[in-house]
């Protein structure tokens, strides 16, 4: 069985987060975990935090037992860009896109296929 977890809009560029995601995926929750507890990275943060309600969500919505819980997926996907501008020389600016991103987590009970 499959459960998610999804965060929207955090003030975050994808691309910083995206390696951190592809790290815990396919590991163990309590790895997981621990992985993102213990990094000083404002993604670690962010995907600690969604991680920890996907693993609500398993516990309380279909009853699994969070022992055999492993991470499948992890995503970091774009968000919407907001857009600013920062004044340059003789009255002309430049744009600035402060980025956003969706983060989604998904937790399965059954085991990863070996390699």
């Amino acid at each position: 069985m499959q459960v998610e977890a999804v965060t929207k809009y955090v003030r975050m560029s994808p691309s910083k987060a995206r390696d951190l995601a592809k790290a815990i995926q396919g590991q163990p929750v309590a790895e997981a975990l621990r992985i993102t507890q213990f990094n000083a990275r404002k993604g670690a943060f962010y995907l600690g935090k969604t991680l920890k309600s996907a693993i609500a969500n398993a516990e309380n919505n279909a009853g699994l037992s969070v022992d055999d819980l492993v991470v499948e997926k992890a995503h970091i996907e774009q968000g919407p860009a907001l857009k600013r501008y920062w004044p340059r020389a003789r009255g002309s600016a430049s744009p600035i896109l402060r980025r956003t991103s969706h983060i989604r987590i998904v937790l399965t009970d059954k085991k990863p296929a070996g390699k």
